[in-house]
């Protein structure tokens, strides 16, 4: 078995967790590589990296049989970005604070290797979206796990973002920015502009205005096999749009379309997990100050 590990920063009281995993994976004979920017952050702790060698990534993560993102929900996005289109099992540990994704804790690594070597696991699909322009964006990574976003930029004026849906008109959108979130994204930044909790499995888009200059102007849900396309105004030339944790700017006269992307992110589950035991205890559903 071949597994690749994953990190950004790292943080210095996680190391001895990281020690952890690495004498499980050695134990087990497994095939261990790491990405550079792990590499680099265990380095920059002191960690003692002899005999760990960091490859070529996208070669490495071809021939993995699992990719162990460690780190919290934002290292486990950017480790989607990192599989892409090869659709490797993605295992994520968490050392974050929140963990809708990372669903691993530290305290279970030992528990969860072990599941994972032995097959005890489930293998979660989660959709994507992607985004089709006229011009390059991202660097040919134009698709995400959680969100597109489109945001004002340089000037407290609103924007207006133009929406249609299979080239048909929804609406016009006065507000700071306008949200496009999966499934998995609906507990970001869609939620905390009032969009609601939509389950992984579920088939859909919700659309969230940023702050709307309407008040009745509410998020709407619509099916992913639907195509989201957009003009945007406003008094700045320029205007934000972002990809999860990637952003970018860009001029009105580019053109934007988002649909479902052809591939999609494959989580791994252990049977431990559930999906609205995580929401209860992430959002505090039953929790009475009083008590």
């Amino acid at each position: 078995m071949k597994i690749t590990l994953h990190g950004i920063d790292v943080q210095k009281e996680f190391l001895p967790q990281i020690g952890i995993l690495f004498d499980i994976l050695k134990k087990r004979n497994i095939d261990i590589n790491l990405t550079e920017s792990l590499l680099k952050s265990l380095k920059r702790n002191a960690f003692q990296t002899k005999g760990l060698k960091s490859v070529n990534q996208k070669e490495s993560i071809k021939e993995s049989d699992f990719v162990i993102s460690i780190g919290g929900d934002g290292t486990l996005l950017d480790t989607v970005c990192l599989v892409g289109e090869n659709e490797i099992p993605i295992l994520g540990v968490n050392t974050g604070r929140l963990g809708f994704l990372a669903t691993v804790a530290k305290e279970n690594i030992q528990n969860s290797i072990e599941e994972l070597v032995s097959g005890a696991f489930s293998v979660e699909s989660r959709s994507l979206l992607k985004l089709e322009s006229d011009v390059p964006l991202f660097n040919g990574l134009n698709f995400g796990l959680n969100e597109f976003t489109i945001h004002k930029r340089d000037t407290s004026s609103m924007i207006t973002v133009h929406t249609y849906i299979n080239d048909l008109y929804l609406n016009s959108y006065w507000a700071d920015g306008l949200i496009i979130a999966t499934p998995t994204g609906s507990t970001g930044y869609s939620l905390s502009c009032g969009g609601p909790l939509i389950t992984p499995g579920a088939r859909n888009f919700v659309i969230t205005p940023v702050s709307p200059h309407n008040l009745n102007v509410r998020p709407i849900v619509v099916s992913d096999d639907n195509e989201i396309s957009f003009k945007i105004e406003g008094r700045s030339e320029k205007f934000l749009i972002s990809l999860d944790s990637r952003s970018t700017p860009i001029d009105a006269t580019v053109k934007l379309k988002v649909k479902k992307a052809e591939f999609s992110a494959k989580l791994v589950k252990f049977s431990s997990y559930s999906y609205f035991d995580t929401l209860r205890q992430k959002l505090n559903w039953g929790f009475d100050m009083r008590n």
